[in-house]
């Protein structure tokens, strides 16, 4: 069964999109952004798949891609095409050329024009295709920098695009006015640059005349991503929390497991935000555990040491994750949640203070 994900990136409007064989447990990721790596890699375990490959459409200008980030993270590999003149990658793509991920495959079509190594990734059974900047809903990406060429562009999506099915659903690498797939009927009767009766001549001269600013990270972007986006020798990298081990969820909150924090529970703070009664209720509480309502929360959030990690408790885990969220905001940097809450607490044998036998 095929899995699919649109996800996007709000900083930059760019979609990062993960197509996945949820019978073989393996995924590719087109366009990941570097900042939007470590959600990206929480929903690939989530769903219990394995990040084989991540692909890029083109040497973006706009913002920096997550491939060697992920690569470091999660094994996995790195393709684009070999037009896009990036070091780094583990597979230069050419057209015709096809990435595997279980039983599934994707088909590289090449379609530059809006920079020279654009390519359009089409699912094995043609019913989506990734059409990266060659191809935006109801427009295209521009043609004024990167070896733009109106007349390569105008023939990459009307022969390599628009010769798919009509039904199948077209997916670009940006839309700016929230906009999420078109498909390919739609565009070649409704796209004001592309489709109708729009010549080349028609296109070349709506293209050149578009007077756009340089992208505001193209000096940046540009130099990251043909490394694939590896960072500069002493550039900048997300670290991971160092005084626990903990996991992200794909939600955006730092979780830690039980044995975790059984391991480390004299060098945290525990904050229980359950009501009173819950806490001297049946589930007992944590030793040492902390009780702050979470209605009371925000109210008492200055009371609370700063300085010393917190790990916040519930029940089952959903008001402490929200616990989290509102102590994130009022500025704590070092926050989890307890994955499970007390439930799983008491179900692993953490030991606890009060509570029934």
């Amino acid at each position: 069964m095929l899995v699919f994900r649109q996800l996007f990136d709000a900083q930059s409007s760019t979609y990062t999109y993960l197509l996945g064989d949820s019978v073989a447990g393996e995924a590719v990721l087109i366009d990941p952004v570097f900042e939007q790596a470590r959600r990206d890699a929480a929903l690939v375990h989530e769903l219990g798949l394995r990040l084989a490959w991540t692909l890029e459409t083109h040497v973006h200008a706009d913002h920096v891609t997550g491939g060697w980030l992920l690569k470091q993270r999660e094994g996995s590999c790195i393709a684009l095409a070999e037009r896009g003149g990036a070091s780094g990658a583990d597979r230069l793509l050419g057209d015709g050329d096809r990435v595997d991920f279980g039983k599934r495959y994707v088909e590289v079509r090449c379609t530059p024009g809006h920079t020279d190594g654009c390519v359009t990734y089409v699912l094995d059974d043609q019913s989506m295709a990734f059409t990266g900047d060659a191809l935006l809903i109801r427009g295209c990406g521009r043609t004024d920098f990167q070896q733009g060429d109106p007349a390569v562009l105008y023939r990459s999506v009307r022969e390599q695009i628009f010769t798919l099915p009509a039904n199948c659903r077209l997916y670009p690498a940006h839309d700016y006015r929230g906009l999420m797939a078109t498909t390919v009927d739609e565009e070649r009767r409704f796209n004001p640059r592309l489709g109708g009766d729009v010549a080349v001549e028609d296109f070349a001269g709506y293209m050149n005349n578009l007077g756009l600013p340089h992208p505001k990270q193209i000096d940046v972007a540009v130099p990251a991503n043909l490394r694939c986006g590896k960072p500069e020798a002493g550039g900048p990298i997300e670290q991971e929390p160092g005084w626990a081990p903990l996991n992200f969820t794909f939600g955006g909150i730092w979780e830690i497991q039980p044995h975790a924090l059984e391991e480390h529970l004299n060098e945290v703070q525990v904050i229980d935000v359950r009501e009173a009664d819950e806490f001297a209720g049946p589930l007992g509480h944590i030793r040492g555990a902390r009780l702050v309502p979470l209605g009371e929360l925000k109210a008492r959030a200055q009371d609370i040491d700063p300085k010393r990690p917190l790990v916040t408790v519930c029940r089952a885990g959903a008001r402490s994750a929200q616990a989290v969220v509102m102590l994130q905001k009022a500025g704590f940097r070092d926050v989890a949640n307890l994955a499970g809450g007390m439930l799983r607490w008491r179900a692993e044998g953490g030991p606890v203070e009060g509570g029934a036998a």
